[in-house]
C-alpha cells in the first residue's frame, strides 16, 4: 500500500474511464481504489505514474488485479461514481462541482475555492492546485451555505456518506476562512445529521475554535504541510508567514475545545523535511493532543513541483512505523477520529502502520 500511495498505477484503455479527478484542492491526480477492505487514493495522472511498475488486469468481476511488474500481487475494486453526481441544483449546478466523493464514504468541498495565496506567484504555495478545477469549469468559486446543505443529504441518502470534510482557499480576513466556515456547517447540520470536520489555517481569534464548535464542527484541521522554517519559507512563502510556533499556539487553544485527537495536521513527507525532523514534531504535536497526519507527497500536474519525485516507499516507512507506534503509545488512532482526512486515511497508509501495531505484527 505504501509503495502503490508514493509510486501510483498506470492505467490504460477503459480503466481510464473511472471516477478519478484531475487538478484542485485536496487529493488531486488521484483515483479511489480499494485494497481488501482498505479504500486508498492513488495517483493515476501525475508525470511520475509513467514509470511506475504498477498496472491494472482483469479479475472477477468488478475486480482488478495489480500488477507489480506484471506479475499478480492482490485483487483490487475502483470506488463507483456516487449516485448524487447525477443531480443538479435548481439553478443548474451539478451537485459534483458542490462536493465531491473522497475514498469511499467522505464528502469533500473547498467552500472557498479561491486563495489569497494563490493568486501571488510569490505567496502561492508551490504544490497547490486549487485554482485548476475553477479555472476548467469543474467547481463554482463559492458555494452556498444552502447548496452544501442540499449536496450533503443527498449524498447522505443515496450514497451512504458517513462523514464530511470543509476545506477552504484563505480569504484576505483574520479569520482565515472560519467564518464561512462557521455558517456552512450550520446549514449542514440543520439539513442532516453527519459528523464534519473543518479545515482552514490558524484564525486571528482562539474565539473562532468555540464558534466553529457551537456551528456544529465536530473536528478541526490545521494544516502544517512543512515543518522546518526554511523549506516553509520556500516551498509555500506565503503560508509559511503563520509560522509553526503559531500554529503549536492555535493547537494549545483548539484542543481543549475539540477535544484530544479531535485536532489534527496535514504534513506532506517528501518535499525536503527529514525524517527526524517531521517525527520530532509529531511528537510535540501528539503531546499537545495534535494527531499528525502524515501523507507521501504527491505532484499535482500544472503546479510549480509537477516534476518533483515524489517519497520513495522507505522514506515513508521510517517515518510512518515509528509515528503508528507514538500514535498508538498515546491512544490516539486514526479510527478514533469523529471525522476529516485522518479518519478516512485514504491518503496515507498511516492508519494501517496503527492497525499493525495493535497487532503486534
Amino acid at each position: 500500500m505504501t509503495e502503490v500511495q508514493t509510486r501510483g498505477v498506470r492505467l490504460a484503455g477503459a480503466e481510464q474511464e473511472c471516477t478519478s479527478r484531475r487538478g484542485g484542492a485536496g487529493p488531486s491526480d488521484h483515483q479511489a481504489m480499494v485494497i481488501g477492505d482498505t479504500p486508498v487514493m492513488v495517483p493515476v495522472h501525475t508525470h511520475s505514474v509513467m514509470t511506475s511498475p504498477f498496472t491494472l488486469a482483469a479479475g472477477d468481476g468488478e475486480k482488478l488485479k495489480l500488477l507489480d511488474r506484471g506479475i499478480p500481487v492482490t485483487d483490487v475494486t475502483f470506488a463507483g461514481t456516487p449516485r448524487f453526481y447525477a443531480l443538479s441544483t435548481a439553478d443548474g449546478i451539478p451537485y459534483s462541482h458542490i462536493a465531491t466523493l473522497h475514498g469511499t464514504d467522505v464528502l469533500a468541498t473547498t467552500v472557498l475555492q479561491t486563495c489569497i495565496r494563490y493568486q501571488s506567484r510569490r505567496k502561492t504555495c508551490k504544490f497547490c492546485a486549487i485554482g485548476q478545477s475553477l479555472a476548467a469549469g469543474r467547481t463554482i468559486a463559492h458555494k452556498t451555505p444552502q447548496q452544501l446543505a442540499e449536496v450533503a443529504r443527498a449524498a447522505v441518502e443515496l450514497d451512504g456518506v458517513t462523514h464530511m470534510v470543509m476545506t477552504t482557499g484563505t480569504p484576505a480576513t483574520p479569520d482565515r476562512g472560519a467564518r464561512v466556515l462557521c455558517e456552512s456547517v450550520a446549514a449542514v447540520k440543520s439539513a442532516v445529521d453527519i459528523p464534519i470536520q473543518v479545515q482552514c489555517e490558524p484564525p486571528d481569534d482562539s474565539a473562532w475554535f468555540h464558534r466553529l464548535k457551537a456551528a456544529g464542527a465536530d473536528t478541526l484541521g490545521m494544516h502544517l504541510e512543512l515543518v522546518t522554517p526554511a523549506l516553509r519559507e520556500q516551498m509555500m512563502p506565503g503560508k509559511a508567514q503563520v509560522t509553526v510556533d503559531d500554529y503549536m499556539q492555535a493547537f494549545r487553544e483548539a484542543v481543549p475545545i475539540f477535544g484530544r485527537g479531535q485536532v489534527s495536521t496535514y504534513i506532506l513527507a517528501g518535499l525536503g523535511d527529514g525524517k527526524e525532523a517531521i517525527l520530532d514534531t509529531c511528537e510535540k504535536l501528539i503531546e499537545i493532543g495534535v494527531y499528525p497526519f502524515v501523507v507521501p507527497f504527491v505532484p499535482i500536474r500544472g503546479t510549480p513541483l509537477e516534476d518533483h519525485p515524489p517519497p520513495d516507499r522507505a522514506f515513508m516507512e521510517t517515518i510512518l512505523q515509528p509515528l503508528a507506534e507514538k500514535t498508538v503509545a498515546a491512544d490516539m488512532r486514526a479510527e478514533s477520529i469523529k471525522a476529516g482526512c485522518g479518519k478516512c486515511g485514504a491518503c496515507s497508509p498511516l492508519s494501517a502502520y496503527e492497525r499493525a501495531v495493535d497487532a503486534g505484527t
